[in-house]
């Protein structure tokens, strides 16, 4: 039986950054097996814990660029949106938080793109709380976020922008 493979929607500043990420984890690599290498060469007890500690940075760097590899190769960047107002992955959020009368601005994106760091705005996912009940809201809709612990947070979407 044949998988389905799982597309991934991320934004053009999204895909960038994760090209960014996975050229540097592919630096850290050639570094962490230079440093096997060595550790290798150098050690003359089986039971040396720096080359166990090299063998298992190395083997968390091939781990986190097949991650990245992967949803790269499944990627879409959203370029078009058929949004009718309503908030999809890649919009840019104005959030007033009702509870502490806060507003904040944040982007809505893909799991794998919220997990990639840097860029000029908090991202939150669309598998985040919020991200779930945020996804095809329009401007001036309210909605209540549970979260854990029983705790409630009321959110008001005041604009929308792509």
């Amino acid at each position: 039986m044949t998988q389905a493979i799982r597309q991934v929607r991320l934004t053009r500043e999204g895909y960038e950054r994760l090209q960014k990420t996975l050229e540097q984890e592919q630096g850290r690599l050639a570094e962490a097996t230079r440093i096997l290498q060595e550790q290798m060469e150098t050690s003359a007890d089986t039971e040396d814990t720096g080359l166990e500690d090299a063998k298992r940075e190395k083997m968390a760097i091939e781990a986190r660029l097949d991650e990245l590899e992967d949803t790269l190769a499944r990627a879409t960047i959203i370029e078009e949106h058929e949004h009718d107002g309503r908030v999809e992955l890649g919009a840019i959020v104005n959030l007033s938080n009702e509870t502490t009368k806060k507003d904040m601005r944040v982007q809505v994106v893909s799991a794998p793109e919220a997990a990639v760091l840097g860029g000029s705005l908090p991202r939150i996912s669309e598998d985040s709380p919020v991200g779930k009940e945020l996804i095809g809201r329009k401007k001036g809709e309210s909605f209540v976020v549970n979260l854990e612990g029983g705790k409630q947070v009321k959110y008001k979407v005041k604009s929308i922008e792509y």
